[in-house]
C-alpha cells in the first residue's frame, strides 16, 4: 500500500469541473437519444419500439389472441428496455387509448384509463395485442430493411429503427421532455399526409405553402376546434407555433332557458376537472348565469350539459368559460425529433421527406433482400434443372461415390455445378422426377426470373422506386385513412360576429340601478290612442327606468365610469328578455373594478369623426375627444381620461357638430357656459382642461348638459326638492376656467345643488331620495323661472331626507304604448 501512488506516471489529474460536465453530457445525451425524444423516421421513442418489438416477437399480431400486459412489460423489461415496469406499462396504456392517440398501435382489452383522468388497471388484470395498423410499423422487418443494435447486454439484438410503412411521428404526435430541450408534435390526418407524400414525390422541390393544400392541420383525436391559421403556418415553417383549440359546443333551449351542450374536449384535457373547475368558479360567483353542470357522456361520446339561469346570455356565458377554463388552450408545437442521432428541429417538409428517405431505405435493403433470395432459389432450381437434363449420368456418378462428399465432389466437377447445387441435388428425393415435377421445377425457375428481373429493375430505376412508394402509400390510405375530426376554422379575433347577427332594432331599458335588457321592437305592436299599452319592465321598488330607446342591434353602448375608464357594449350582447323580465345587472356584463360605479350610458350607431365626448369631472375639468378614438372595442376597457389624484368622473356626454355651448353646474349653486371650441379636441388618455374655477372651498362639479341653441331650458334641482327651469340664454357664454355665475339661489331651504337635465317636454323628472323613494314629476308642471333665483318645490322631502340623484325618464304612457325614438347620447 505504501508503494501504490510511487509511481506518477499512472496517474492522471482530471479537473473535477470537466468530470461533471463530462459526466453530465452523457448523461444528456443518454436521455436525448435514449429515453425521451422520437426518431424523426418512425416516429417512436425507444420505449414504444421496444414494447412493440416485443409484442411482435411474442406473436401478438392483431388477429392473435390477447395477452396478458404483464407478460407484455416483463419480455420488453427483461430483454430490451432495463428501467421500472410503471414506466414501461404506462408507455404501453397510452399507446391503446383512442383519446390520446390518433390511431391506436395497441388494441387494449380491459380498463385502459379514460378521458376524465382515471387509471388503468392493473397489468396483471390488462391484455393487449397489436392492431392493423401497428403491424405496418413492423412490415418487412425480418426482410434485413433496418439494422439491428445489440441489447444493453449484448445478448439479443432489437432494431435501430422500425420499417413503418406509415408516417407515424405526424400521424399520432409525440410529447417528451429532454435535458434543455423538449418536443411537442401533435397528431394528424392520415389521409391529409398520405396525400402531402404522394404530393412531394412528384413535386420533390415544391413549397411548404403548397404541402399545407393538403396538411390543414393538426387533428386531434378528441376533435375541437382550431382556431386561426397563423399558429399552424408558424409551426409548419419553422418548426415552432401556437395553436388555440376550443371545445365544440351547440345550444340547445330548454324549458324558456339555454343549456350549453360540450360536444368536443380539447386535446389531453381532463373531463372530470373541467367539470370541477366550472363547478367551483360558479361556486366562487367567479361565473355567472350558471345553474348546473352535469356530464351526460356515454359510450356514443361526451356530452356536458351546462344549464343556464333564465337571463344568462349563452355567448357571454361560453366566453367566460372559454377564458377561465381549459375549455380554450394553447397548444405549442415543437417539431423536435431525432436524426443520425442528434435532435433537430424540422419543418414539415423536412419531416415529410425524411419519412420518404426512410422508405426508400427500406424499399431498396428489402429488394436486395428478396433479389438475393430470389437469384439463391433460381440458382438451385438451375443445378436441379441440369440434374433431371443428365439424369442418368448423375445417377451413375452417385453410384460410384463411397459417400456424399465424393459425390458432391464429383457431381461439381462432371456438370460444372457450385456445391450449393450439388447438395441440392444429393437432398432431391426420387419423386422430383417424375416430369410432372420436372414441369414444375421450370415454371418456378421462368418466375423466379421474371421476378429477378422486376427487383432488379427497381434498384436500377428512381422512378420504378418512386411508383412502388406511391402504391404502398395509397394502399395505407385506402385501408385506415379516416375523415378530419378537428375543424379549424380562421382566428375568432379576425371574425366579425356582427356578420352572424341580424341587424335588427331592439327597444332597450337602463333602469336607474343599472339593470339592463333589450327587447325585440316587434313586441311593442302600434295601438291607438287610448289603448291599455303593454308593461315594458318590472322593477324593484327603489328602482325606475332611466333610458328607455330604440337602437339596431350592431349599435354600441359605452359606459363612462367614476376612474374615467371607458367600456363598450355591442347591443347584440345584451340578455334578450321578455317584456316583463327586471333585465340583467351591467356590472356582469362589462368588468368593473371594486368601487368603480358607470356615470354615463351613451348609445351610438357609428363613431363618426364629426361627433366628440365630453368628460367633466368632480374637481371641475373638462376633456373633449373625438369619438373616433374609440372606435377600437377592448373587452377591458380604456382609459378615457387621466384624472388627478382625489378627482373622479362626474358625467359625460356625446356632442353633436351642430351643439353650441357646454354647460357645467356645482354643487354651491355656480354655473358656466362656454362654446365647445373653448375645449379643443385632445387625445384619450390626456387629463383635460379647467371648465370652471371654484368660488368658495368644498365645491364640486355635480353635473352637466349640452346646448344647441338659446331656446334649450336647463332644469335644476336641489337637495330639498326646490328646481326651476330657466332658458338658456339666460346663462351668459364665458370664457372657459373661470368662475362662472349663479345658477340657482341657494339658501337653507334649498341646500345644495343635486344636478341638472335638458328639459325634454315629452319626458318626466326621476328623483330619488337618501331615504330610497323615488318621485315623478312631469316636467310640464315645472315653473320656468329666472337664472337668480331659488325656484319652487319640485319633489317635496321631509326631515332629514334629501334628494340624491335627478335623472330624466320616459313618461309611464310612453313606455306602455311603445312610442319610442332613438337616443342621441344627450
Amino acid at each position: 500500500m505504501e508503494n501504490l501512488f510511487d509511481n506518477g506516471d499512472n496517474i492522471d489529474n482530471i479537473e473535477i469541473e470537466n468530470s461533471i460536465k463530462g459526466s453530465y453530457l452523457d448523461y444528456s445525451m443518454s436521455v436525448i437519444i435514449g429515453r425521451a425524444l422520437p426518431d424523426a423516421r418512425d416516429g417512436l421513442k425507444p420505449v414504444h419500439r421496444r414494447i412493440l418489438y416485443s409484442m411482435s416477437e411474442l406473436n401478438l399480431s392483431s388477429r392473435a389472441p390477447y395477452k396478458k400486459s404483464a407478460r407484455i412489460v416483463g419480455d420488453t423489461i427483461g430483454k430490451y428496455h432495463p428501467h421500472g415496469d410503471n414506466a414501461v406499462y404506462d408507455a404501453l396504456v397510452r399507446m391503446a387509448q383512442p383519446f390520446s392517440m390518433q390511431h391506436p398501435l395497441i388494441d387494449g382489452q380491459g380498463n385502459f384509463g379514460s378521458i376524465d383522468g382515471d387509471n388503468a388497471a392493473a397489468m396483471r388484470y390488462t391484455e393487449a395485442r397489436m392492431t392493423t395498423l401497428s403491424e405496418e410499423l413492423l412490415r418487412d422487418i425480418d426482410k434485413d430493411t433496418v439494422d439491428f443494435v445489440p441489447n444493453y447486454d449484448d445478448s439479443l439484438s432489437e432494431p435501430d429503427v422500425l420499417p413503418s410503412r406509415i408516417p407515424n411521428l405526424l400521424l399520432n404526435g409525440s410529447s417528451g421532455i429532454a435535458v434543455g430541450m423538449a418536443t411537442n408534435i401533435p397528431p394528424h390526418n392520415l389521409g391529409e399526409l398520405i396525400d402531402a407524400l404522394l404530393y412531394l414525390i412528384k413535386e420533390p422541390e415544391c413549397e411548404i405553402e403548397s404541402l399545407m393544400q393538403f396538411v390543414k392541420g393538426p387533428d386531434f383525436p378528441t376533435a375541437g376546434v382550431i382556431f386561426g391559421k397563423k399558429g399552424i403556418k408558424d409551426a409548419y415553417t419553422t418548426g415552432r407555433g401556437r395553436v388555440k383549440i376550443r371545445a365544440k359546443t351547440h345550444i340547445e333551449s330548454v324549458k324558456n332557458k339555454e343549456i350549453i351542450v360540450i360536444d368536443e374536449l380539447p386535446y389531453q384535457v381532463n373531463k372530470a376537472k373541467l367539470i370541477e373547475n366550472i363547478a367551483s368558479l360558479v361556486r366562487d360567483k367567479q361565473l355567472d348565469g350558471i345553474s348546473e353542470v352535469r356530464d351526460e357522456s356515454d359510450r356514443e361520446g361526451i356530452r356536458v350539459v351546462i344549464e343556464l339561469k333564465r337571463d344568462a346570455m349563452s355567448e357571454i356565458v361560453l366566453n367566460h368559460l372559454y377564458k377561465s377554463t381549459t375549455m380554450e388552450m394553447t397548444f405549442g408545437i415543437i417539431l423536435l425529433a431525432i436524426l443520425n442521432k442528434e435532435p433537430k428541429i424540422f419543418n414539415l417538409k423536412e419531416l415529410l421527406d425524411v419519412f420518404l428517405s426512410h422508405r426508400k431505405t427500406v424499399i431498396i435493403r428489402r429488394t436486395i433482400f428478396e433479389l438475393e433470395k430470389a437469384k439463391a432459389r433460381a440458382h438451385i432450381l438451375e443445378g436441379l434443372k441440369i440434374a433431371l437434363d443428365n439424369i442418368d449420368e448423375v445417377i451413375k456418378v452417385i453410384r460410384a461415390s463411397k459417400d456424399s462428399a465424393e459425390a458432391k465432389e464429383a457431381l461439381v466437377s462432371n456438370f460444372a455445378l457450385s456445391e450449393v447445387q450439388a447438395a441440392a441435388i444429393l437432398d432431391m428425393k426420387l419423386h422430383r422426377l417424375t416430369g410432372l415435377e420436372r414441369d414444375k421445377i421450370e415454371a418456378e425457375l421462368a418466375e423466379l426470373k421474371k421476378e429477378i428481373e422486376r427487383l432488379s429493375a427497381i434498384l436500377k430505376s428512381e422512378e420504378l422506386l418512386n411508383k412502388l412508394i406511391e402504391a404502398e402509400l395509397i394502399e395505407i390510405k385506402d385501408k385506415f385513412a379516416i375523415d378530419r375530426r378537428t375543424e379549424i376554422v380562421d382566428d375568432y379575433d379576425e371574425i366579425d360576429i356582427e356578420d352572424l347577427i341580424p341587424n335588427e332594432p331592439m327597444v332597450v331599458t337602463i333602469t336607474h340601478r343599472g339593470y339592463i335588457k333589450r327587447v325585440p321592437l316587434k313586441q311593442y305592436e302600434k295601438q291607438n290612442r287610448g289603448g291599455k299599452g303593454k308593461t315594458a319592465l318590472t322593477t324593484y321598488e327603489d328602482d325606475f327606468i332611466e333610458n328607455f330607446f330604440v337602437s339596431n342591434t350592431h349599435d354600441t353602448l359605452m359606459f363612462v365610469t367614476n376612474f374615467g375608464q371607458l367600456y363598450w357594449l355591442k347591443v347584440y350582447k345584451i340578455p334578450e328578455g321578455s317584456r316583463t323580465a327586471k333585465g340583467k345587472a351591467v356590472v356582469n356584463l362589462i368588468q368593473l373594478q371594486p368601487d368603480e360605479k358607470i356615470k354615463a350610458i351613451i348609445p351610438t350607431t357609428d363613431f363618426d369623426e364629426s361627433k366628440s365626448l365630453a368628460f367633466f369631472t368632480k374637481n371641475g375639468i373638462v376633456k373633449r375627444t373625438k369619438l373616433s378614438e374609440f372606435k377600437n372595442i377592448r373587452s377591458v376597457g380604456v382609459r378615457a381620461i387621466t384624472l388627478d389624484e382625489n378627482d373622479e368622473l362626474v358625467d359625460a356626454k356625446i356632442v353633436f357638430e351642430e351643439d353650441k355651448n357646454l354647460f357645467v353646474v356645482t354643487k354651491k349653486g355656480m354655473c358656466i357656459r362656454f362654446l365647445k371650441e373653448d375645449a379643443r379636441e385632445i387625445g384619450r388618455t390626456a387629463r383635460g382642461v379647467t371648465a370652471i374655477r371654484f368660488k368658495e372651498a368644498g365645491d364640486e362639479v355635480v353635473g352637466a348638459a349640452i346646448i344647441k341653441s338659446d331656446e334649450e331650458e336647463i332644469l335644476t334641482v336641489s337637495e330639498k326638492g326646490i328646481g326651476k327651469r330657466t332658458t338658456a340664454s339666460e346663462y351668459r357664454e364665458q370664457k372657459r376656467g373661470g368662475k362662472g355665475v349663479i345658477a340657482m339661489k341657494l339658501t337653507p331651504k334649498t341646500k345644495d345643488i343635486v344636478g341638472v337635465v335638458l328639459v325634454d317636454e315629452d319626458k318626466d323628472l326621476m328623483a330619488l331620495t337618501s331615504s330610497g323613494k323615488m318621485i315623478r314629476v312631469d316636467m310640464q308642471t315645472i315653473r320656468k323661472a329666472g337664472r337668480n333665483t331659488s325656484g319652487v318645490i319640485v319633489v317635496r322631502v321631509e326631515g332629514d331626507d334629501v334628494v340624491s340623484s335627478i335623472a330624466r325618464c320616459p313618461k309611464e304612457q310612453e313606455i306602455e304604448d311603445g312610442e319610442l325614438e332613438l337616443e342621441d347620447g344627450r
